[in-house]
């Protein structure tokens, strides 16, 4: 037991013995002392946007076609914006032909006018006017004719069979009458407009009537050109013929 004792007293005092020597011949190192503060690195400058807006030149669009002139300034530039007010009636969906439709009716009325082919705001009637075939067992017809629109100074003439039978009727608000007596067989018969009224072309009405009061025919003709006529084929038939009789 005593010797155990000293054991462990001989242990510890080596034990304190390294530890202070140890203790002794240990010195710290120092940290190193720089002669020059580290280097700082500035904030980047911060720009007023607006600012630069104001300065900067609006971006174009290109121009993909060499010739300028038919090329429209491009609607899609930066900063640009098309104004919405306008102090025209048409819209973005018309036709941009049509401002000119107005204009090129008036020339052409106006051409037409001077060539003597349109009167009073129409055309006039350029060519004969036929009322084909008319089979009748009348002796006769009675022409009535009058103008149905103003008094202008309309004339008339009439041919039977390439006859003259009226030279010149002038046309007025009531009718004027004649008659025309048929041959046997196929008659012709016109009714020719001899001018152009102060107001327009020839315009007038006629009605026809057989030799027992029956009415035949009857028509308005409008704006005819001097010249023009109205054409009738009048067929005279026997009257037992015409009624299916044989005998």
């Amino acid at each position: 037991m005593k010797h155990f004792l000293l054991f462990i007293l001989f242990f510890t005092a080596v034990t304190v013995s390294a530890q202070t020597e140890f203790s002794t011949k240990f010195k710290s190192i120092p940290a190193p002392k720089f002669g020059a503060k580290p280097k700082t690195i500035p904030p980047p400058e911060e720009k007023n946007p607006q600012g630069q807006n104001i300065d900067m030149p609006g971006i174009k669009t290109p121009n993909v076609f060499d010739n300028t002139s038919i090329t429209p300034k491009s609607q899609f530039q930066v900063g640009e914006q098309k104004s919405k007010f306008s102090m025209s009636t048409e819209t973005d969906f018309a036709n941009p032909g049509d401002r000119y439709v107005g204009k090129m009716e008036k020339d052409l009325n106006k051409a037409l006018k001077d060539a003597g082919l349109k009167e009073d705001g129409q055309p006039l009637v350029m060519t004969d006017i036929s009322y084909g075939d008319i089979r009748t067992s009348s002796a006769y017809f009675i022409i009535k004719c009058r103008d149905f629109g103003a008094i202008d100074g309309d004339l008339i003439k009439a041919v039977f069979n390439q006859d003259v039978i009226i030279e010149k009727m002038m046309l007025d608000a009531s009718f004027k009458e004649f008659k025309i007596y048929f041959k046997e067989g196929i008659n012709t018969f016109e009714l020719v407009a001899l001018n152009k009224g102060e107001l327009g072309g020839n315009t007038g009405e006629f009605k026809i009537y057989d030799a027992e009061g029956k009415f035949i025919l009857s028509d308005l003709w409008q704006n005819l050109n001097a010249g023009v006529q109205a054409k009738f084929i009048i067929i005279k038939e026997n009257k037992k013929f015409s009624k299916g009789e044989n005998k």
